[in-house]
């Protein structure tokens, strides 16, 4: 830098500008790859779940299940806090009355909240112990019975029962058909005690227009793959021929 001093002063400005130009746009794509990550690590779907051999279809289905889904009885959460390995917890799983233990915090109760929600109250909590902790809270396991509806409805996703659902509740739950939902073919897909998975075909659009025997409107089980077809079925070809499919069935039927 010292042969600065001998260049022109006009020279001399000019290298000045170039060079704190240069460290202003270093440090901007420096401040937004950190942004990135961290909304990325916001978003982490469950951990049991591996998204680097998933169809993009089933990962994003993945990530909304995991913003909003609320924790419950039996379902395991980790706790990592940077730079503190005896406070964090690789598994930890919610009580029956709906509490985690936490060796700073005893009992706190996480039942009904989601895990962004969990995050920021046991960010909140553990200041008033350690100094400007990192906590990272992901979900390990989520033991709430689960049905999927995949296909042409207004939000394809992973919905837990909470009641006894049937057909048109879970279609209802997902939004409803989208303009190009097939309402003649709607796919039942269900798992068998033997292991086996069965398909049953139901005429929905019978239904709506109570052309059909109340029956026909079945009761779903958890673990149940609800399927609407139409130009989902162009697009993507046979679903059971998608990348990922194997584990997004194990996924909703609790055995991942």
């Amino acid at each position: 830098m010292s042969r600065l001093r001998f260049l022109p002063p006009r020279l001399l400005n000019v290298c000045w500008m170039a060079l704190l130009a240069f460290c202003l746009v270093t440090a901007t794509a420096a401040q937004a790859q950190t942004t990135d990550t961290s909304a990325d690590a916001a978003k982490q779907p469950p951990s049991n779940v591996s998204v680097s051999k998933e169809d993009p279809y089933f990962t994003d289905i993945y990530r909304r299940f995991y913003d909003t889904y609320r924790l419950g009885t039996a379902d395991e959460i980790s706790i990592r806090i940077k730079g503190q390995p005896d406070y964090s917890y690789e598994k930890v799983k919610v009580s029956p009355v709906g509490t985690i233990y936490h060796m700073l915090l005893g009992e706190v109760r996480v039942a009904g909240l989601t895990i962004t929600e969990t995050h920021k109250m046991l960010t909140t909590e553990l200041s008033e112990y350690l100094k400007n902790p990192e906590v990272s809270v992901q979900l390990v396991e989520a033991q709430s019975t689960k049905i999927a509806v995949l296909g042409n409805v207004l939000r394809p996703g992973v919905y837990v029962m909470g009641r006894p659902m049937r057909l048109l509740d879970i279609i209802s739950e997902a939004g409803g058909f989208n303009d190009l939902g097939n309402r003649s073919a709607v796919e039942v897909n269900r798992q068998l005690p033997d292991g086996r998975r069965q398909v049953v075909k139901v005429n929905v659009k019978n239904i709506l227009a109570d052309k059909a025997a109340p029956t026909e409107n079945i009761p779903l089980q958890g673990g149940d793959l609800v399927i609407v077809h139409g130009n989902f079925r162009k697009k993507m070809g046979d679903v059971s021929a998608m990348l990922g499919f194997t584990n997004f069935l194990l996924f909703i039927s609790g055995r991942r």
